[in-house]
């Protein structure tokens, strides 16, 4: 901190007045240099936001940004910031905004530390935003709707009613490879407006990133990847261009440690991986069931959830992914009911009638919370959770199975992502033979799971969003 000097002026004077020509001009100079410095703040950004004892993030609502899911506040961008948050020692605050244009004008404004928000770092945005490491590579895909004439490049979007999002760079990208281009601009809406209103016939296209689109196609089946734009986007946080880039030097060091050590790319594989396999007509399907056979099950689900300490959009995922909601499912091996209980099971369980829908989600409600229960304490959700999954789908025993296998390979036994990657294993008799309990279908309980988290989530999305087709279900 500089403090101010007070100044005898006369002495001051004196000690300048022998033989020096202009000598009030310079005494004068060093009194306003003087005053203009003094009380002046040379703490760094860095220094300021460790004062005020948080981090602030500036970040849009939405699947790869923050949003509320199961477990409390998640999202790709605010995982990422947490664990920044973490690795400087602060706790993390988020601010919220509907547009990327009110998130770097309250950047500007001094009402956040840092942008996340799927921020591709352009020429224009670098006049007045100092950009810390790029951490993802996505590529802009023009998105159309499913039935209607699919555009494959640009100038098929000559004829098409083009919308885009304010505040991207794909106005700059498109001026300059189609200038005769025409398109409107809404600066109210979100990315999910956007592909609602495609949905709904009101708009021809936008375009997006990739990775907004791997994650949106789940919660908007009608919507489809047209063509790729050729410039790919760079993606990296934002903090003001000024002297001072402190802040930014942290992500630096943050960036190369999470790049090192492996947390980046788990990140990556917690959000993205297990939609990159998704196909669009089940959600179609999902959505039509979700009309038709969910309104008579929600209230057994959630009676079924709260006895056994569930999360009932979880349990109705798990019914939909084992009958479709089907009371009277059977299937070649004999499981039958909306939670397909094995007969076996059913006895277990105290279910006598397993077409039932009331006792089979009760009764499947009980057997995926002993699952929970006997996961060892040390696992947190939502690796937990999914572990017991796989287990409720091939047994406790496989999955201790393929969890010594996982360990004994150099994974971590109580991780979902890398057990997933070792059930397959049990098909192979080199590995199997190794086992206590042999030869199992590996791929399946990885299916599973996989397909229920993606259930799950769109029902959550659902849920949070008070969508009208999962509202009716409430009547």
């Amino acid at each position: 901190m500089t403090h101010s000097i007070p100044i005898d002026e006369s002495e001051a004077a004196r000690s300048f007045r022998p033989h020096r020509p202009g000598w009030r001009l310079i005494l004068m100079a060093l009194v306003l240099a003087l005053f203009a410095t003094s009380g002046v703040d040379d703490t760094s950004h860095l220094q300021r936001i460790e004062e005020r004892g948080s981090l602030v993030m500036l970040t849009l609502n939405g699947a790869t940004t923050y949003y509320i899911g199961a477990e409390g506040e998640t999202g790709f961008e605010y995982d990422l910031a947490s664990d920044f948050a973490d690795f400087l020692d602060l706790p993390l605050e988020v601010i919220t905004l509907p547009t990327l244009d009110q998130l770097t004008d309250a950047l500007r404004r001094g009402r956040g530390d840092f942008v996340a928000g799927n921020l591709s770092r352009t020429v224009e945005r670098r006049s007045d935003l100092r950009f810390g490491p790029v951490y993802e590579t996505v590529s802009p895909i023009a998105v159309y709707r499913r039935g209607s004439n699919r555009p494959y490049n640009i100038d098929d979007l000559k004829d098409l009613r083009l919308t885009l999002l304010a505040g991207t760079s794909y106005e700059s990208l498109l001026r300059q490879a189609a200038p005769e281009l025409t398109w409107d601009v809404d600066h109210e809406a979100s990315i999910e407006d956007l592909f609602e209103a495609i949905t709904n016939e009101e708009i021809d296209a936008t375009i997006v990133d990739s990775n907004i689109l791997a994650l949106n196609r789940r919660f908007f089946p009608a919507i489809r990847a047209g063509f790729t734009l050729d410039d790919s986007q760079e993606l990296a946080w934002a903090s003001l261009r000024d002297d001072d880039d402190s802040l930014v030097q942290k992500m630096r060091e943050y960036f190369a440690l999470a790049q090192a050590d492996g947390r980046l790319a788990e990140l990556r594989e917690r959000h993205y991986e297990h939609v990159e396999s998704y196909e669009s007509v089940g959600s179609f399907t999902f959505m039509r069931r979700i009309r038709e056979r969910l309104p008579s099950l929600r209230p057994l689900f959630e009676d079924a959830a709260a006895a056994n300490e569930l999360d009932w959009r979880l349990l109705a995922a798990v019914g939909y992914q084992e009958s479709h909601w089907n009371p009277r499912a059977v299937s070649r091996t004999g499981v039958r009911g909306v939670m397909m209980l094995t007969q076996r099971t059913a006895r277990q369980l105290g279910v006598d009638n397993r077409t039932d829908p009331k006792q089979s989600i009760q009764g499947g409600a009980r057997y995926l919370r002993s699952m929970i229960d006997r996961m060892p304490a040390r696992i947190q959700s939502p690796d937990r959770v999914w572990l017991a999954l796989a287990a409720y789908n091939v047994g406790f025993g496989h999955l201790e199975d393929a969890r010594v296998l996982t360990e004994r390979l150099g994974g971590d036994p109580d991780r979902w992502l890398d057990v997933r990657d070792h059930l397959p294993l049990l098909t192979q008799e080199r590995w199997y033979s190794q086992t206590r309990f042999g030869y199992a279908r590996g791929y399946e309980p990885v299916q599973f799971v996989e397909n229920i988290r993606t259930f799950y989530e769109i029902l959550m999305w659902m849920e949070s969003r008070d969508h009208p087709l999962l509202a009716q279900t409430e009547e």
